[in-house]
């Protein structure tokens, strides 16, 4: 019998790194795929892999055309894309409707697609097949050995696609919240709860992903400021704040990211034998999911100043050569050396700015998906999305089951910042927060994102802004009205600036 005259399972189209390592964690998990690209040798690559790992290959077979995929797939058929997000995922969809797929067939968009373009898909592909999609968090290695999934779109086609997934999402003790990791070709985590859910109707978990990913800049960010303010103030070295953040991951800022950034750290540069973060140049890059939810929060009027600032930073950073020039003109403070004088308590202060910084992160965007969901009718579950990103996601991290507990037991919670235990984490936290940012705006060193997440908190626990002299403004020089405290809510008023004795009218 040849390795053809088995019908496949899944058809893949797409082996670039993330297609790649989907494919040979579907094959771990007992599906056989028939994969396609337009670069035949990924194709022979994930072939290749696939006989290296498993000792005989056969579970990835190549095609060379849209037609030839179809015809050795299993009806009806299950297609999943790992291309990029764009107009090639419809040229693609357009590729196989001339191909041949029917009705009853599913095609999986896992790509970072704007969510917008995940409805628009889904009612253009109607009648010709499910257009489906299932945003994917965890990179290279979340990808080979369990991925956090947000699937979204037609439930009919979940019910299909659901056994799937859950067989190669990332894996979490259901008492502990802790992931369950193993990262042995050929050995997947069967045990445990996976890391997916019906998030909800189409274009919902790109939507819950793009927020994934701004509150991912956040937290980059914030420990990009942490880094910078214990290097520059301190003058601490690269290893020196690793072995910190080392330390932080054994607490409550356990986390992956917390994680990486002590091993990006500790690095050293083969070549130059100094430390790689040293001689990394600082201009940081993004693929737009950071600037997306920045944009919706905007739109939406839900604030998320620490995911916009974090998108903010990363373009400072690319402004490098005017950087360069402005740092021999543009002054900064002469640093008091008794700021620093107790490096001890600087760097304590510093973990707890981070720990409530990046609680306010996480308050921000799981407020915007609350607005989103309450918009677009979506009735978001956001336990169980605190759930699937316990493991396998970016943003993984200890403080994850809390965010699901806060949930589980209230759910109707309009902030986490009104949950009891986060509420009490920054009641107890909160004053070594201002000493960083104290410290840091003392010191000359930038801090936008620690800063913008405590002005959110102040903001959000202030019973009077002063956006009542900003109504009055707006009223004096463009008639735009204002509301009184002391009448009915709802009910407009004026000031006729222009006449000399100023009468208040109703609008």
């Amino acid at each position: 019998m040849s390795e053809n005259s088995v019908l496949c399972d899944i058809g893949f189209i797409g082996l670039g790194v993330m297609g790649k390592n989907l494919t040979l964690n579907l094959a771990d998990n007992g599906y056989k795929i028939a994969a396609f690209d337009l670069e035949h040798q990924k194709i022979e690559d994930a072939m290749a892999q696939d006989k290296a790992e498993s000792g005989s290959g056969g579970r990835i077979i190549g095609c060379s055309s849209y037609t030839e995929l179809l015809s050795i797939l299993k009806e009806p058929h299950l297609i999943i894309l790992s291309i990029p997000a764009g107009d090639i995922v419809d040229d693609v969809c357009h590729k196989l409707v001339d191909a041949g797929i029917k009705a009853d067939d599913i095609v999986i968009d896992t790509g970072n697609s704007l969510w917008t373009d995940t409805v628009r898909r889904e009612k253009k592909y109607l009648g010709k097949f499910y257009f489906f999609s299932t945003a994917v968090s965890g990179g290279e290695i979340g990808a080979r050995f369990g991925p956090s999934l947000m699937p979204s779109g037609d439930r009919y086609a979940w019910t299909r696609v659901e056994p799937v997934f859950q067989a190669i999402a990332a894996k979490v003790d259901p008492n502990t919240g802790k992931a369950i990791e193993r990262f042995e070709p050929g050995n997947p985590v069967k045990e445990g709860e996976p890391c997916t859910t019906y998030i909800g109707p189409s274009g919902a978990g790109h939507y819950v992903k793009m927020v994934h990913n701004g509150i991912e800049y956040a937290d980059m960010q914030l420990i990009c400021e942490a880094y910078h303010i214990m290097r520059e103030g301190l003058s601490m070295s690269p290893s020196e704040i690793g072995k910190i953040f080392q330390q932080w991951n054994q607490g409550v800022l356990e986390s992956y990211l917390i994680e990486i950034s002590a091993e990006v750290l500790l690095e050293v540069d083969s070549e130059t034998k100094t430390p790689l973060v040293d001689i990394i140049l600082d201009k940081a890059g993004q693929k737009g999911t950071g600037l997306w939810t920045a944009v919706s929060s905007l739109e939406i009027g839900s604030p998320a100043p620490t995911i916009a600032q974090a998108v903010y930073a990363r373009s400072l950073s690319t402004l490098k050569g005017d950087r360069v020039s402005a740092s021999s003109q543009l002054k900064g403070p002469e640093i008091d050396p008794h700021l620093i004088a107790d490096k001890t308590a600087v760097i304590e202060s510093l973990h707890d700015a981070l720990y409530c910084s990046k609680i306010c992160a996480y308050a921000q965007g799981f407020q915007l998906m609350q607005m989103a969901s309450d918009e677009h009718d979506w009735s978001l579950d956001f336990a169980s999305i605190a759930k699937i990103w316990r493991a396998g996601c970016i943003i993984r991290a200890a403080f994850l089951q809390k965010i699901t507990d806060a949930y589980q037991l209230n759910e109707e919670l309009h902030n986490l910042l009104l949950d009891p235990f986060f509420a009490e984490q920054i009641n107890t936290y909160q004053s070594n927060w201002r000493k960083a940012i104290s410290t840091a705006t003392l010191m000359g060193i930038p801090n936008g994102a620690f800063s913008t997440a405590l002005a959110y908190y102040d903001s959000y626990r202030c019973e009077t802004l002063p956006a009542n002299l900003l109504q009055g403004q707006r009223d004096y020089f463009g008639a735009h009205t204002f509301e009184r405290k002391d009448k009915t809510a709802g009910k407009k008023y004026h000031v006729e600036w222009a006449k000399p004795d100023r009468p208040i009218v109703k609008a």
